[in-house]
Order: structure tokens, then C-alpha cells, then sequence
């Protein structure tokens, strides 16, 4: 049997490579392993990881209720660092669905619990940096809407 850490890495390395049935596969075996060690902490970290994979396949609806599993039981444990994990993981799920307003409200959630955490300044201004850019796909996508069916660009064009 393989280690944890081990399986994560593999799992991540295989998601950056795009072999995502492959991480899929590993992401599983480790969601099974940390379960037998009874660790809980270990096993939603791997549920959060799983949901990445899910994510980056395109079932975003799976991983958005897995990661509501994981954000509501890391917040009823008061595991600050993998609610942090989660909440953001979420809402990037909720940013590729083009939902920037629960996106928005995750990654403002990320910024609360990681100061809550006393992260690091870079820590900070990265979650901040993720805000900004929600925040501003959701405003481009509101002023989109109110151009009407035609879209940009075609103003004043009949």
C-alpha cells in the first residue's frame, strides 16, 4: 500500500498532466486509504483533493457538493485551514460554472479564514487577488447582460 502523500502527489502530478481518469483513480484510492487510517482531517483533505479532480473533469456539480460536505464538516470540526481549502476550492468550482456571485462570496470567505489563520502576507494578498478578478468577471458579465441578446460589439449595428 502506497503512502498518503505519496498518492496525493501522484494524484496532483497527474491532474497538471491533464490524465485525469488517471487522477480520478488515485484521488479515489487515497480518499479509501485515509479512511482506513481513520484520520479525519486526512480524509477531507483527499475529499477536497478528489473534488479538484472532479472539477478539472468537468463534473462540476459532483465537486460542488462534495466540497460543501468538506467546507460544512472542516467548519463544524473548526479545522480553519481546510475549510480555507475548501471554501476557495469551491468557489474556483463556482467561478468555471460562471456562478461569479457564489464565487465571489467563496473567495471572500477564503480571505476571512485565512487572516483568521494569520497567513502570511503573500497568502493574503493572493486570496485578495482572487477576489479582484471575480469581482471583475462578474461586473464584465452584469454589463454584458444589460447590452441585450446582441451582445458587445454590436451596438447601434441595424
Amino acid at each position: 500500500m502506497r503512502s498518503l502523500s505519496a498518492l496525493n502527489e501522484k494524484m496532483v502530478l497527474l491532474r497538471l498532466l491533464g490524465r485525469l481518469d488517471e487522477a480520478l483513480q488515485i484521488a479515489n484510492e487515497a480518499v479509501r486509504q485515509a479512511r482506513f487510517t481513520g484520520d479525519r482531517e486526512e480524509l477531507l483533505g483527499a475529499r477536497i483533493r478528489r473534488a479538484q479532480v472532479l472539477q478539472y473533469q468537468g463534473k462540476f456539480d459532483e465537486a460542488v457538493v462534495e466540497l460543501t460536505g468538506c467546507v460544512d464538516e472542516a467548519a463544524g470540526r473548526e479545522w480553519t485551514a481546510l475549510e480555507a481549502f475548501a471554501v476557495q476550492s469551491r468557489g474556483k468550482v463556482y467561478f468555471d460554472m460562471k456562478d461569479y456571485e457564489n464565487a465571489l462570496t467563496d473567495m471572500k470567505a477564503a480571505v476571512f479564514l485565512r487572516e483568521k489563520l494569520g497567513a502570511s502576507p503573500a497568502e493574503i494578498d493572493g486570496a485578495l487577488t482572487a477576489v479582484a478578478v471575480v469581482q471583475a468577471f462578474r461586473d464584465e458579465s452584469a454589463g454584458a447582460g444589460a447590452l441585450g441578446a446582441e451582445g458587445p460589439g454590436h451596438e447601434g449595428e441595424r
